[in-house]
């Protein structure tokens, strides 16, 4: 059943190749025992790990039951070894955790049977050896003859054709040895059994054949076999019968916390110090993505406030500057006599302004909206036009309210003053995009504007409204602040009267404002047949604006306190729709 022909064994070390079994032939019947002799180094274990499928040969041939082993896979060696070999080691090879019963059914568990089943076999098998009322000591507490007849045990637990032992005796006393090898003896009446050892007594005592081995070549063997011959048609192993067995999850999760409960100090400070290093890396993880979302809401915060623009007339401000440089230099050279050379500086400034086609622009962007949206929140088009409103309160008369129509006629007398830069217009249109808006601000009364009518409130804080605000939406008498402005221009000292004024934010959630088509206040002269500007009628104007639509707000916000920059200033603002 089993059978080495020619079997050779190389093992490479870097230069040298060394030749540990030198073309081994040999035949063994299905039940006998074998001692293979031998001093050290002769290539023993070599050929028992060869036969027990736990080494590769280098060539020749290893049959097994009339098989060949050389198109063998992994799957179809490891059945071999679960079914058909029991391995016996010098060195036990038995976990020292486990009990003597939970060593023996290993085997049978990495097979695949069932729990009760295994104790069944498990407990037979100790008594076969003489160890039944031995099956929940540790291997800790037996002898050495008693644990190496737990190794026996294991051994048989499947029931293997084969049994190899390797040195069996070889830690073992002699009262001990006796014991064991009357156990291989019984056994081989039933198994084939191949024993390695160097002792020739124990061989030529025990064993019905004794083969000796010297230098990696058979040099005797005291009864040879010679197998009868193959049969004509070969079958593989799993034909026959054998199926590749495996552990299943219940069991491999049970015998993974048996391990872990046995040593619990250990499994407490392994997961002890993977949990620091887990923890470890999702803190650097965590704090790494938030500060890159940090940066992105830095960034997406900043843009809004600072948005791309892009206009129909540009100057390329870095050709300007180079131009102006260049010319400069020009300069710097030596006269040339009487000559005087127009120098072209506005002719080169004038020539980096640039036209841009943005009709063609907004219609490339609308079309691939789709796939460009990814890449901005929001994108607004400008057309230079401002929504003409005025207050509906006419307490201090008709009064616009945008574009500012306070500052608007005194900004001619603050040409050489800051004041110039001042943005009047306290009515903005807002961006097209309320998420990013709602990530800046926080509603303090009312709700969004949602309507084309509706507007939206927006203060420098909770508690905080500037007073050009107030004096533009008529909450204050616009003409103290003409006073003011007109002191300023005379040179006159302003005084600062500290009567601030409150509101509650219900004053301003509804306030009513009119909307006012510039062509309305025009008024047509049938005896002239000319259109008269009746913008300073107030009477006229007082009856446009009560039949003018109305516009109202319905909402008061502030920005949040961690927004690093904001889409709006303070004012009203209104929705593109509007």
């Amino acid at each position: 059943m089993l059978e080495l022909k020619g079997i050779t064994k190389e093992y490479v070390t870097g230069a040298e190749t060394v030749k540990a079994l030198k073309g081994v032939s040999l035949a063994f019947r299905p039940s006998e025992f074998v001692a293979i002799l031998g001093p050290s180094g002769c290539g023993k274990t070599t050929m028992l790990n060869i036969m027990g499928g736990l080494d590769q040969y280098t060539s020749g041939d290893l049959v097994i039951g009339g098989v060949s082993t050389k198109k063998y896979r992994d799957a179809d060696w490891d059945a071999y070894r679960n079914d058909t070999i029991g391995f016996v080691f010098q060195s036990y090879n038995l976990i020292s955790h486990q009990s003597v019963l939970a060593n023996v059914e290993l085997a049978l568990t990495l097979s695949g049977v069932s729990a009760g089943e295994r104790r069944r076999r498990a407990v037979e098998a100790l008594e076969q050896v003489g160890l039944g009322d031995q099956i929940n000591k540790k291997p800790a507490e037996m002898s050495g003859g008693q644990v190496q007849r737990v190794a026996i045990a294991r051994a048989l637990i499947n029931d293997p054709d084969i049994i190899l032992a390797d040195e069996p005796t070889g830690a073992l006393d002699t009262e001990t040895s006796t014991q064991v090898m009357d156990i291989l003896k019984d056994i081989s009446t039933r198994k084939l059994v191949i024993m390695v050892t160097h002792n020739p007594e124990i061989a030529n005592k025990y064993a019905t054949r004794v083969i000796r081995l010297t230098d990696g070549k058979i040099t005797s063997d005291s009864n040879p076999f010679v197998p009868a011959a193959a049969p004509s048609a070969a079958v593989s192993r799993r034909a026959r019968g054998r199926k590749n067995k495996s552990m299943s999850m219940k069991t491999a999760l049970q015998l993974s916390m048996n391990n872990l409960m046995t040593k619990k100090a250990r499994t407490f400070l392994t997961a002890f110090a993977g949990s620091i290093g887990i923890i470890g890396i999702a803190l650097i993880l965590s704090v790494s993505n938030g500060f890159q979302k940090y940066i992105d809401k830095l960034e997406e915060d900043t843009l809004s406030s600072y948005p791309l623009t892009i206009q129909t007339e540009t100057a390329d401000m870095t050709s300007m500057i180079s131009a102006f440089a260049a010319n400069v230099q020009d300069t710097e050279g030596e006269a040339s006599g009487d000559k005087v050379h127009e120098q072209q500086i506005m002719t080169d400034l004038l020539a980096s302004v640039g036209t841009n086609d943005l009709a063609a622009f907004k219609k490339r962007v609308d079309s691939n909206i789709g796939t460009i949206g990814k890449w901005f929140n929001a994108y607004d088009y400008t057309y230079g036009l401002s929504v003409n409103v005025y207050s509906t309160d006419m307490k201090y008369g008709p009064l616009r309210v945008s574009p500012g129509s306070i500052m608007q006629s005194y900004m001619s007398g603050f040409q050489q003053s800051n004041f110039s830069m001042m943005n009047t217009d306290v009515f903005f249109r807002m961006m097209d995009n309320e998420e990013l808006l709602k990530t800046q601000y926080k509603v303090l009364a009312g709700k969004w504007p949602e309507k084309y009518n509706e507007l939206l409130l927006v203060l420098d804080s909770e508690d905080q409204l500037n007073d050009y605000i107030v004096y533009t939406l008529g909450l204050r008498d616009p003409q103290e602040l003409k006073d003011m402005i007109n002191d300023v221009i005379e040179g006159k000292d302003v005084e600062n009267t500290n009567d601030q004024l409150e509101w509650t934010y219900d004053d301003f959630i509804g306030k009513e404002f009119a909307l006012v088509h510039v062509c309305d206040t025009f008024k047509r002269n049938s005896e002239y047949d000319v259109w008269e500007d009746m913008s300073e009628d107030e009477e006229y104007m007082e009856d446009l604006i009560k039949k003018s639509e109305k516009l109202h707000i319905s909402g008061i916000v502030c920005a949040k306190e961690k927004s690093g920059a904001n889409a709006m200033d303070s004012g009203i603002g209104y929705l593109p729709i509007l």
